[in-house]
């Protein structure tokens, strides 16, 4: 299932048919961890560009490649008058056609700025930069820790703004209300010493203290906010292996060796390196229609394989073997 652009209809049918549909987590705070967890992902991915591909463009690519795996790239030149002025490029594209090993053979070229569509034989009038084998991107691990995050950010505000307990006093009469509020205007104030008139605490009539104060018991046992925090963190470390950033967990054994941690770190680039792999193999096919096109990926981390243990730190005095 590749990921395209819905109509009314079918995000209608979706979320119409959707079980738990009260609970949603497209919100402005979804939207929020989208768009983080989508450059944190990408700041791992470095691709070398042309220059006529630089800014903007280059941008797009990393938005397309993150969204929907793969990007067609191919020359325009020749195809028509505004091909001529578009040149060589890289554009979504939709995929058709089916061969031997079940590979897409062609690519449909469409866009809002030109007259006609463009059907481009793969190998021949154009070649595929895929970043995953299934060519799906990775907007479902995006949008699965978004929303964790997203509940897990709702659940953090309610916590900070139930912690906010501030002082409930009572008095029995106006006169006794006004005498707490100076008070505490005083103490708010900041005056190292306050200091009230003692026969205001007798009252004439029943001859029992007119102030009454209600106190919540247990606020440290109730206090969830820090486990939040730590589960918050854990999340984002979860997202940084799935896309190969290098993390240390957040609950750090003491005496973790430099092997037990040189693991957990090969572990989270498992992924990273089938898009690498995945990557470096699309450009070779492009290389190979296009020469002359000065394309190159590699990832921002990696793993140096030699570390094997608590005494193996490379000669730059780096024990953990990550090399940017």
């Amino acid at each position: 299932m590749a990921y395209l652009p819905l109509n009314y209809d079918q995000i209608n049918l979706i979320s119409g048919t959707e079980i738990a549909s009260v609970e949603k987590n497209r919100s402005v705070t979804f939207d929020y961890w989208v768009r983080t967890l989508f450059q944190r992902a990408s700041s791992n991915l470095i691709f070398g560009v042309p220059d006529f591909w630089k800014g903007d463009i280059e941008n797009f690519l990393y938005y397309c490649m993150l969204r929907f795996g793969f990007v067609s790239v191919q020359d325009l030149t020749g195809k028509s008058d505004e091909g001529d002025k578009i040149g060589m490029c890289f554009s979504p594209v939709g995929l058709t056609g089916i061969n031997f090993y079940y590979q897409r053979t062609i690519a449909v070229l469409t866009n809002p700025t030109l007259t006609n569509s463009y059907e481009l034989e793969i190998g021949k009038d154009c070649e595929l930069l895929c970043m995953t084998p299934d060519k799906m991107g990775i907007w479902d691990v995006i949008e699965r820790y978004a929303e964790m995050l997203a509940n897990l950010d709702n659940a953090i505000n309610i916590s900070i703004i139930n912690n906010k307990f501030p002082f409930i006093l009572g008095g029995k009469t106006k006169a006794a209300v006004q005498a707490l509020k100076k008070l505490m205007d005083k103490v708010n104030a900041g005056e190292p010493a306050v200091f009230y008139d003692m026969r205001i605490m007798d009252d004439q009539t029943t001859k029992d203290t007119p102030f009454q104060f209600l106190q919540r018991d247990n606020l440290k046992q109730s206090y969830l906010t820090t486990d939040q925090l730590m589960d918050l963190h854990t999340i984002l470390s979860d997202f940084d292996s799935e896309v190969g950033i290098p993390t240390i967990p957040y609950q750090k054994k003491e005496r973790e060796t430099a092997f037990e941690s040189q693991s957990q770190l090969a572990d989270g680039q498992a992924r990273s390196l089938v898009w690498e792999r995945t990557i470096n193999s699309s450009i070779e096919n492009i290389k190979k229609l296009y020469p002359d096109l000065e394309l190159s990926f590699r990832l921002r981390w990696e793993v140096d394989e030699n570390v094997n243990s608590e005494d193996n730190n490379d000669r730059s005095g780096n024990s953990t073997g990550i090399q940017e």
